[in-house]
């Protein structure tokens, strides 16, 4: 018998709609990450990402070897879990009588899915001490979504460190930021949109880094102005 896996792939739109990307990654059994891919999406909704994401984990893997999906996605993970068979009996229509929207890729996702054993876990974003593997997947959906760039494994690509998960009651920062940490080399979200000492603008929700110019992008912390 094939043994199981675990993965998580999510997805992320700067704008909503804006610049998107989605991103997968597979673990082990034993939930260790094994290979991970991203992929730029150009202009597209969260929504979109979000279902674009699953597609391509599930083309990635075996049909034949159970897996454990995690995500964060309530309307991707209802649309193929919940939804799907109320809207094929309605003729593809939703039950207020409106065509069911990102049909093509609901549809793509349902004929992956036949045949195969795959179990859906929901896990909240952005938490502390949250899930190791869905903040992998965010992350790199976040910096696809920013560079429109692929990156993974077959890419040559490291697997991508999350930035850690942290409450921000109380905390103000005049950088613009959610939780600045104190350490100048901490990655974290930006609360408002910016430019990096690159030239390049970075959005809210992005993952920056401080750098000897301010806040920027991680990858332009240690490069020379």
């Amino acid at each position: 018998m094939n043994e199981s896996i675990i993965a998580a792939c999510d997805g992320a739109s700067k704008g909503n709609p804006g610049p998107a990307a989605w991103a997968w990654v597979v673990a082990d059994a034993e939930g260790h990450p094994q290979r991970w891919e991203a992929g730029p999406l150009g202009t597209a909704t969260n929504n979109v990402a979000e279902l674009t994401a699953l597609q391509e984990l599930l083309k990635s893997t075996d049909p034949a070897v159970p897996v454990e999906v995690r995500m964060d996605s309530q309307y991707a993970m209802n649309a193929v879990t919940k939804w799907l068979p109320g809207w094929k009996r309605n003729g593809w229509k939703t039950s207020a009588g409106k065509p069911v929207a990102n049909r093509e890729l609901v549809v793509g996702i349902d004929a992956l899915l036949g045949g195969r054993s795959v179990t859906f876990r929901y896990v909240p974003a952005h938490q502390v001490n949250g899930d190791p593997l869905n903040a992998l997947a965010d992350q790199a959906a976040s910096e696809a979504a920013v560079s429109q760039q692929a990156a993974g494994s077959a890419h040559g690509s490291a697997v991508p460190v999350p930035a850690p998960a942290r409450s921000t009651k109380g905390r103000t920062s005049s950088a613009g930021t959610e939780g600045a940490a104190s350490r100048p080399s901490a990655t974290i979200r930006a609360k408002f949109s910016g430019r990096c000492h690159c030239g390049k603008p970075y959005a809210a929700k992005d993952m920056i880094a401080k750098n000897p110019k301010g806040w920027g992008h991680p990858e332009c912390r240690t490069a020379v102005a």
